[in-house]
């Protein structure tokens, strides 16, 4: 290639121009492929100790979390109550699982409406979920024809 002072020069022996034109540009790419870096292993490691995703961990006869605070029993099943911190939930839950047959819970905070969840179900009707911070909370749960209730709790 013919520069511009006429001199006759290889194509490789011209400006290198770098990839980034400020040396502030190259730390900050540098910091990101660092980041990056750092992260592959911690997400690999959790995907390890987690699972994958899509599979959900066994659990027991609930879908609530919290302690467990109440159960009232009747001939066809159980209501159970849990709380957590700031929330309360509840399920009804068959004694023997199998046949569909009619389930229903309801969660009711002291001034506010009750969360339903009814139908017919093999197992379990809820979870339902309320708000139940400084809050009494009322439930009722039945399957097939027999129910219970458990008054105002939490008060």
């Amino acid at each position: 290639m013919v520069g511009v002072d006429g001199v006759v020069r290889p194509l490789w022996s011209g400006v290198v121009r770098p990839l980034w034109s400020s040396g502030r540009q190259a730390r900050r790419a540098g910091r990101r492929l660092a980041a990056a870096l750092l992260v592959l292993p911690v997400l690999g490691a959790l995907v390890l100790v987690l699972g994958p995703a899509g599979t959900a961990p066994a659990q027991a006869a609930s879908a609530c979390s919290g302690r467990l605070v109440k159960t009232v029993t009747f001939s066809t099943g159980s209501l159970r109550v849990y709380k957590s911190r700031a929330y309360a939930c509840a399920v009804s839950v068959a004694k023997k699982p199998g046949a569909r047959r009619a389930m229903k819970v309801s969660l009711q905070p002291r001034g506010g409406r009750a969360v339903v969840d009814s139908g017919r179900f093999t197992k379990l009707a809820g979870p339902v979920t309320v708000h139940a911070l400084n809050r009494c909370v009322r439930a009722t749960g039945s399957v097939g024809s027999s129910s219970g209730s458990t008054g105002w709790i939490l008060c």
